[in-house]
């Protein structure tokens, strides 16, 4: 009865967006202004319902209902419970379904709580994010139903996939998938403000809350996932330009455009044309990123063959919202007012040109992304790795580092490079005596030695901007680009260093030997058979030791059988200092060259792959410092908007007494 409940109140979820579309469009015209008011109660019934049917999905999925055939595809009774919530949204339909649900809740909030725009955009928005539910709700309930019946019933399920059997399942896609439809928000702000011709200030500070809380999410769902993916397989590498990575990356590239277009326009009342541009090119990027990878066709084209009525679907979704938002931009553009001027030296110009340079990486990155599947459709295999997207990107990313520096030190308008000139001294020093310091070190590749170079320089640069300010006054948005901008020297300098100094180590060692990795000594203790709820374990204990403080530390690298489903994997041990961090991995079992092959297994040889990364660990610090910073901006502005209401209410509260 769970998964009938959940089919019908998806079912209702989809009926009501259908409602909120049509009262929404009709609202906005003379003779239906009565049904707009039933906008708001539909659009919060609307995600209530969603939330009810994924609130199901996940009941099944916790008792291990294997009448229902996603579970029966995607989990197993021997899982721990954790996983098994987990893996309701670890597959294809319940990814889908949990997209939806925030949709709709976020649909629903939006109806409840803005009030800043004038009420015809309002219902224009909120018809436009029906429209975009629309879509979903059809794609789950015709092609991709995560309630559909299995008969005869399984007597066991097939289990989740090993590698996702993970806490970074639990926290990475439902953050990622926050961030994602925080957009779908933005877009259907954007489609409703050209809708009805209102794009200006009002409409920037609604949307902004918005564009802020995506980003943050999106920050964060980006470093859980490259986290997640370093520890988990074993590879010792924290980025692949994977196109799975590539699809998350794509609308925070855009998102990021859109945040610092957007705070423009709020505050200056400029790109107004631009920061609508960017609102549907974002959610489009979304769109696509996650469509696509739901879909099977970036990881082959094959999957597409296979499903074509899951692949048309997702076409023409993609055709319908991206074709039509852009053929609106396009036919009304015109109408949208220029806004205020400003000279190309002002804060206005630093933020249009890292625009320029987000948008030319976002191209790189998609045709990156998308050129290796048009060629297998046309017969040829071809592979975009690193040696494409690391110098093409890092045309555009390293001038814009330089203008990030530079930008928030400038004024709003106009201003002369000539009045900045002198607080930009010492961070110069600072990258020319780290340039220094590399070469006489030596042996530091073209990228690593800008990057790093750059990360001192922009590190002290973030601060400036708080430079004769009363710091306990300073507003909260002003602290929140200042940790996030000094988040990305962090992060920066972190990447920089991994690449420049990384050392790695293949070696086949008896119990008891000692090997050398960087300054750690490391001693293969013991290998023993270990057990898990759902598998079963070679497990490596590794004495080891950091230079000569003669202080020794354990490690227990793992290689894992699972039997539900049977698959290998490797458990990295992980052992980080301030300085960076200690990987370890434990391989196969090797026959000793000597021909030994003692009781206790000591003349034998085991793999071992071992890493020393210098301040690797300051990538996903530095990630969670933009994070953070988005969270004090959006803190900010929101307790901005809250003083404002106050003394308006006051206002308006000593206005009527005096009427009195």
């Amino acid at each position: 009865m769970i998964a009938e409940l959940g089919l019908a109140a998806l079912w209702l979820a989809a009926a009501l967006a259908a409602l909120q579309l049509l009262a929404g469009a009709l609202g906005l015209t003379a003779r239906g202004a009565t049904l707009g008011e039933a906008v708001r109660p539909v659009a919060i019934a609307q995600g209530l319902l969603a939330l009810l049917a994924f609130a199901c999905l996940i009941y099944v999925f916790s008792v291990t209902d294997l009448s229902v055939k996603l579970v029966a595809l995607n989990s197993h009774s021997m899982k721990p419970l954790v996983f098994k919530i987990a893996g309701a949204w670890g597959n294809h339909e319940g990814s889908m379904l949990l997209w939806v649900t925030v949709m709709g809740m976020a649909g629903a909030f939006v109806a409840l709580v803005e009030r800043r725009l004038p009420e015809r955009t309002m219902l224009a928005t909120l018809a436009g994010q029906a429209f975009v539910s629309l879509g979903f709700y059809a794609f789950l309930l015709l092609a991709s139903n995560p309630f559909e019946r299995l008969s005869p019933v399984p007597a066991e399920g097939n289990g989740l996939n090993p590698l996702l059997q993970d806490l970074g399942l639990a926290f990475h896609p439902p953050t990622l998938y926050l961030g994602y439809v925080g957009l779908s928000i933005a877009f259907s702000f954007a489609i409703g403000a050209l809708i009805t011709r209102e794009v200006g200030p009002t409409f920037a500070k609604a949307m902004r809350p918005w564009v802020l809380g995506a980003w943050i999410f999106l920050t964060v769902g980006i470093a859980a996932g490259s986290y997640w993916a370093y520890y988990e397989l074993g590879w010792g590498g924290w980025w692949f330009w994977d196109p799975v990575e590539n699809a998350s990356l794509m609308p925070w590239l855009a998102a990021t455009a859109l945040l610092h277009s957007c705070s423009v326009l709020a505050s200056r009342d400029a790109l107004r044309s631009w920061t609508v541009m960017l609102g549907v090119v974002a959610f489009s990027m979304s769109m696509i990123g996650t469509f696509l990878v739901r879909s099977g066709i970036l990881t082959s084209v094959h999957a597409f063959a296979v499903d074509p009525q899951r692949g048309t679907f997702i076409l023409g979704l993609l055709a319908i919202y991206i074709g039509g938002a852009l053929t609106l931009f396009g036919l009304r553009a015109s109408t949208v007012a220029e806004g205020e001027r400003f000279a190309l030296v002002s804060r206005e110009g630093a933020l249009v040109v890292n625009n320029v340079m987000l948008s030319a990486i976002l191209g790189i990155v998609l045709f990156g992304t998308l050129y290796p599947l048009v060629a297998e459709a046309m017969g040829a295999k071809v592979s975009v790795g690193p040696p494409y997207f690391n110098p093409m990107s890092a045309l555009f990313a390293l001038p814009m580092l330089v203008v990030l520096a530079v930008g928030p030190l400038l004024r709003w308008r106009r201003d002369k490079f000539a009045r900045v000139g002198r607080n930009l001294v010492i961070p110069a020093m600072l990258v020319v005596a780290a340039g220094i310091a590399l070469v006489l070190i030596g042996g530091v590749s073209l990228l690593p030695f800008l990057g790093l170079a750059l990360a001192v320089g922009l590190g002290w640069a973030s601060v400036l901007p708080l430079k004769g300010r009363n710091l306990r006054r300073t507003p909260l948005p002003i602290w929140g680009m200042v940790v996030a901008h000094f988040g990305i020297a962090v992060a920066l300098f972190g990447m920089s260093s991994e690449s420049a100094f990384s050392i790695e180590k293949l070696v086949a060692v008896k119990i008891g030997e000692v090997t050398q990795v960087g300054p750690w000594g490391i001693k293969l203790d013991t290998v023993e058979p270990v057990a898990g709820p759902n598998w079963t374990a070679l497990e490596a204990r590794l004495l080891v030791r950091y230079g000569t403080d003669g202080r020794v530390t354990r490690m227990l690298p793992q290689s894992r059988s699972f039997w539900a489903p049977v698959q290998q994997t490797s458990e990295s041990a992980l052992l980080t200092r301030w300085n960076g961090q200690l990987y370890a991995v434990l391989g196969g079992e090797a026959p000793s060259v000597d021909g030994k092959d003692e009781v206790n297994g000591s003349g034998n040889r085991w793999q071992l792959r071992l890493w020393w990364k210098p301040f690797v660990p300051l990538i996903w610090v530095g990630a969670l410092l933009v994070a953070l910073g988005g969270a004090l901006a959006l803190l900010g502005h929101v307790l901005n908007d809250w003083r404002r209401r106050v003394v308006r209410g006051k206002i308006a509260y000593r206005r009527e007494r005096q009427g009195r």
